[in-house]
C-alpha cells in the first residue's frame, strides 16, 4: 500500500442565509405584529429583533 498525502481543503466561503429583501420583510412583519401585541414582554423581545435586524441591512 502507498500512503497518499491530500492538501487541507479549505472552507468553501460562507453564503448569507437571507437577502437584503427578506431581512426587509421580516422587519415589517415584526412592525406588524408589533402594533397588535399586548404583551409587554413579547414587545420588549420584538422591538430588540427589529433593532438586531436593522442593524444588518
Amino acid at each position: 500500500m502507498t500512503e497518499e498525502t491530500t492538501q487541507p481543503r479549505e472552507p468553501s466561503r460562507a453564503r448569507a442565509l437571507l437577502s437584503t429583501a427578506d431581512m426587509r420583510l421580516l422587519r415589517r412583519a415584526l412592525e406588524s405584529h408589533a402594533k397588535v401585541t399586548e404583551d409587554r414582554d413579547e414587545l420588549a423581545k420584538i422591538n430588540a429583533l427589529h433593532h438586531r435586524l436593522g442593524t444588518y441591512n
